[in-house]
C-alpha cells in the first residue's frame, strides 16, 4: 500500500531533493510550495505524513499545524526549516508537530524519523480503535440455522471491501450487524459513520452527507464537514437508503463511483476513501420498477446483499436472546421461567429484537426486582400470530389482504410489511380489486 507524504517547501531545489529521495526509499511524495496549496491538497488525498517548512510565501507553517492536527490527527507532522531555534521548536511541538529538524537535513536520518513517526501514529490509532472494540460486547447471533448462515455471510462481508446491502424488517439488527462488519474488517481502526436517510430530506440530507461551505444556503452560517468526508478511511453506513430522494441518489451514485465530492456551495473537489454499507426494510427492486429508486444505484449497492430473518422465523433463538437481553439490561434475575418463555415464544414480535428488548425493559420495571412472571407482560397474554408472509411469486388472496388492512386500521405501509410484500405490490393488488 503506497505511503503518501506531502512536502511543503517553497524552495524548488530542496523540495525536489526531498521528493526524489523519498521516492527512492519507497514513499509516494507530493510537493507544494505554499500553505494554500497544502490546505487544498490534503482535502483531496490521504497523507501519512507532512514535511513542513515554516517560512512560506503565504504564511507561517506554525499557524497551520493546529488545524492540520485537528482535522487529520493520524498524520505525522515533521517541521523541516532553515530558520529554526529552540523557542520555535518548542512552539511547533506544543502546537502538534511530532518532530522539528533544522536544514541541512541528513536524508537517512530524516527517513528513519519519518518511518518511526508514521508507525507511532498508526499504533495510536490502532490502540484507540482497540479500546473502542474492547468496550463493545459481541452482538447476539443465535444458533438457529438461519442465523448461522447469516453469521457466515457477515464474516465474508467483513473480509471484503465491497458494498453490502442489509435487508430485513424493522428491529432485526441491521445497524448492529453493519457495525459488526466494520469492526471485523480491515477498516476497523477507521471511523464508523452512520446516518438514517429517513430522518432528513433534500438539502438537509445533502448537507449532512457532503457538508457545506459558509453561506451555501440561508442557515449555513459556518462551514461544515460532511459525513462522507468524516468516513474517510472507514465505513459509511446509510440506514433506510430507500428513503433517499431521487435527486440525491444521482449525486451519491457519482460519489460512490469516483470517491470524490463537493461540499454544497463549493467548487473544489474533495476525496474520501470509504467502504459503504446500506440497510433498508423496503423492497428496493419493487421501488426500482416503480421509478422510486434509481436502477444504477441499486446495482451499485446490491453487490453483497444479506437478508436478515424476522424473529418469528427463528423462534428457537428467543430463549437465549431473552437471557442475553436481560443481562445487558442489568436484570437481577436473568433467568426466566417456562411460563414466561412460552408467552414470549408464542408472540409474533412484529418489531423484532427491538420490540422484545423494550418489552423486557418494561417488564423489569413492573417486576421491581422480583423474578419475571407472565403478568409483567401486559399485552402479550393473548398472542396472535402474524399472517404468513407471501412469497413474491405467490398470488395474494383478497380476503387475507382485507383482514390485514382491518387489523392495522388501514395503514398500508404496516399492512405491506405484515404481508411480506412491498407497498407497490399492495397498491397494484388494491387497484386490481377496485377494477374487479
Amino acid at each position: 500500500m503506497p505511503v503518501d507524504v506531502l512536502v511543503v517547501d517553497d524552495d524548488l531545489h530542496v523540495r525536489g531533493l526531498l521528493m526524489e529521495y523519498l521516492a527512492q526509499v519507497g514513499y509516494t511524495p507530493h510537493g507544494v510550495a505554499s500553505l494554500g496549496e497544502a490546505r487544498r491538497v490534503v482535502t483531496e488525498r490521504r497523507f501519512s505524513a507532512v514535511l513542513l517548512d515554516l517560512h512560506l510565501p503565504d504564511g507561517n507553517g506554525l499557524d497551520w499545524i493546529p488545524d492540520l492536527r485537528e482535522e487529520f490527527p493520524d498524520v505525522a507532522v515533521i517541521v523541516v526549516t532553515g530558520h529554526g531555534d529552540i523557542p520555535q521548536a518548542v512552539e511547533a511541538m506544543r502546537r502538534g508537530a511530532d518532530h522539528f529538524l533544522t536544514k541541512p537535513v541528513h536524508l537517512q536520518d530524516l527517513e528513519t524519523l519519518l518511518r518511526k513517526s508514521i508507525d507511532i501514529r498508526k499504533v495510536h490509532k490502532q490502540y484507540a480503535a482497540r479500546r473502542r472494540l474492547d468496550r463493545r460486547e459481541e452482538p447476539f447471533f443465535g444458533d438457529s440455522p438461519a442465523m448461522r448462515r447469516i453469521r457466515e455471510m457477515l464474516a465474508v462481508a467483513a473480509e471484503s471491501d465491497a458494498p453490502v446491502l442489509l435487508m430485513g424488517e424493522t428491529g432485526t439488527g441491521k445497524g448492529v450487524f453493519a457495525r459488526w462488519i466494520h469492526e471485523h474488517s480491515a477498516r476497523q481502526t477507521g471511523p464508523f459513520v452512520e446516518i438514517n436517510c429517513s430522518t432528513l430530506r433534500g438539502e438537509l440530507l445533502a448537507s449532512e452527507l457532503f457538508g457545506h461551505a459558509r453561506g451555501a444556503f440561508t442557515s449555513a452560517v459556518d462551514a461544515k464537514e460532511g459525513l462522507v468526508e468524516v468516513a474517510d478511511g472507514g465505513t459509511l453506513f446509510l440506514d433506510e437508503i430507500g428513503d433517499m430522494d431521487l435527486s440525491l441518489q444521482a449525486a451519491f451514485l457519482k460519489v460512490l463511483e469516483e470517491k470524490v465530492f463537493r461540499r454544497l456551495g463549493e467548487v473544489r473537489l474533495r476525496r474520501s476513501d470509504f467502504r459503504l454499507i446500506c440497510a433498508t426494510h423496503q423492497d428496493l427492486e419493487a421501488m426500482v420498477e416503480t421509478g422510486r429508486f434509481r436502477r444504477d444505484l441499486f446495482y451499485r449497492i446490491n453487490v453483497f446483499p444479506i437478508v436478515l430473518p424476522p424473529l418469528r422465523e427463528r423462534v428457537e433463538d428467543i430463549p437465549p436472546l431473552v437471557k442475553y437481553l436481560l443481562r445487558t439490561l442489568g436484570a437481577p434475575h436473568p433467568h426466566v421461567g417456562p411460563e414466561v418463555l412460552r408467552l414470549l415464544t408464542a408472540y409474533p414480535w412484529p418489531g423484532n429484537i427491538r420490540e422484545l428488548r423494550n418489552v423486557l425493559e418494561r417488564a423489569l420495571l413492573l417486576a421491581r426486582g422480583e423474578p419475571l412472571r407472565p403478568d409483567h407482560f401486559p399485552g402479550l397474554t393473548a398472542p396472535r400470530r402474524l399472517p404468513r408472509p407471501a412469497s413474491p411469486a405467490e398470488p395474494l388472496e383478497t380476503a387475507r389482504v382485507m383482514e390485514v388492512l382491518r387489523q392495522v386500521g388501514g395503514n398500508k405501509k404496516e399492512a405491506a410489511r405484515r404481508l411480506g410484500i412491498s407497498r407497490a405490490t399492495l397498491y397494484r393488488h388494491l387497484r386490481r380489486m377496485q377494477a374487479s
